[in-house]
This record gives C-alpha cells, sequence and structure tokens, in this order.
C-alpha cells in the first residue's frame, strides 16, 4: 500500500498548520490539551516583540530568548483541538513570531540578506505546501515536523548560534538542511500521490 495512504489524518488541521516540533509537542502533552491556545500564544507574541526591540535594538541581548518565552507561553496548548472560533489565528502569529525573530537576528547579526531570505523561503515554501496538500488531502508524514525541528526548535537553533557568535554559519546550514529536506520530502509525497485522488480532493473542495 502507498505510504501517503497510510499517513495518518490529523485530528485538526489548525493543529497540522501549527508545524509543531518535539519541545511544543511535549509540552502539550504534559497539559494534554486543558490549556487554550491563543490566549498564551498572544501574550507570547507579545513579550517576543518586547524582546527582539530591546534586544536587537540595544546591546544586553535579550532577543535570544524571545524563543524559550515563546515555547514556555505557546507549546502546551499544542494538544488542544483548537477548535474555538478564533483558534485559526495561533498558525499566522506562529509564523509571524518565528519569520520575525530569525530575519530579526540574521539582520542583528549582519548575515547577508540573500541568506535570511534563503532560510525565510525555505520555510515559506514549507508553510504553502503544508496548507495546500492539507486542502486536497494528501497528509504529510508525522516524522516531518520532527525532523524539520518545527517553529520551536528552528528559532532554538537561531537562538544558540547568536549566543556563541556562530549566525552566518547557521544560516548556511539550517537553509541548506531545510530546503533539502522540504523539497525532498514535498516532491516524492506528490510523485507518489495518485493524480485522480488529488483531483477528486479538489473537486470535493470545491464543492
Amino acid at each position: 500500500m502507498n505510504s501517503v495512504h497510510m499517513t495518518p489524518v490529523p485530528r485538526s488541521t489548525v493543529v497540522a498548520y501549527r508545524d509543531d516540533g518535539p519541545l511544543s509537542r511535549g509540552m502539550g502533552a504534559l497539559v494534554s490539551g486543558q490549556l487554550p491556545p491563543l490566549p498564551p500564544l498572544i501574550a507570547g507574541a507579545f513579550v517576543t516583540g518586547v524582546l527582539l526591540l530591546i534586544g536587537v535594538a540595544g546591546s544586553d541581548g535579550l532577543a535570544v530568548f524571545a524563543p524559550a518565552v515563546t515555547l514556555l507561553l505557546a507549546g502546551p496548548g499544542s494538544s488542544h483541538p483548537h477548535d474555538g472560533r478564533l483558534d485559526w489565528l495561533v498558525p499566522p502569529v506562529l509564523r509571524l513570531i518565528e519569520y520575525t525573530f530569525i530575519a530579526a537576528i540574521g539582520f542583528a547579526h549582519d548575515v547577508p540578506p540573500v541568506l535570511i531570505f534563503a532560510l525565510l523561503g525555505a520555510l515559506a515554501f514549507h508553510h504553502y505546501d503544508l496548507i495546500y496538500r492539507l486542502r486536497q488531502r494528501v497528509y504529510p508524514p508525522p516524522w516531518l515536523s520532527t525532523f524539520g525541528l518545527g517553529w520551536d526548535g528552528r528559532m532554538i537553533v537561531v537562538s544558540l548560534a547568536a549566543l556563541v557568535g556562530f549566525v552566518t554559519g547557521a544560516f548556511v546550514l539550517l537553509a541548506l538542511y531545510l530546503w533539502a529536506l522540504f523539497g525532498w520530502e514535498s516532491l516524492t509525497c506528490w510523485l507518489a500521490t495518485a493524480p485522480s485522488r488529488v483531483a477528486a480532493a479538489e473537486t470535493e473542495t470545491r464543492d
């Protein structure tokens, strides 16, 4: 049987759009879905914004603590079914935090803009591919978010690179790794998916 067809259906497409890594999922497992996801995330976005403004504009380096703050506030909500009226806002807020943090750290440490855009491009490609395939009911394999590190893991990698002074090198390695991983997985997934199945899903989506 085709491995694409064997991929488990996510319990919620909104949860799948979050793109949580192992750390965030582990924190979510501790609260068993009892914590609503949006209010803590909004608080995390606010604190992250303050840390970026202070840490990037100043010299105290507080920006590197933004991933830990976001993880502590947003991670426990990963196990929630995200069935609230406004819970669909969670994935775009997470994207805003992750992209802004990566760009802010990159520009603050004089990373060449082409490397910043290359890393952000890999993330944008992955998140677009994730949205499109879920609309067609072509579900990503469970291991993808683990090897892709999740929004939490990627932010922590960039933060650690800033702490040890290896930002440019980390951007190069992370961009190459994520482009290779997401590009290869996306290509093999769509090649393994029967065209008739995608067409049927598109027809059902339009109806």
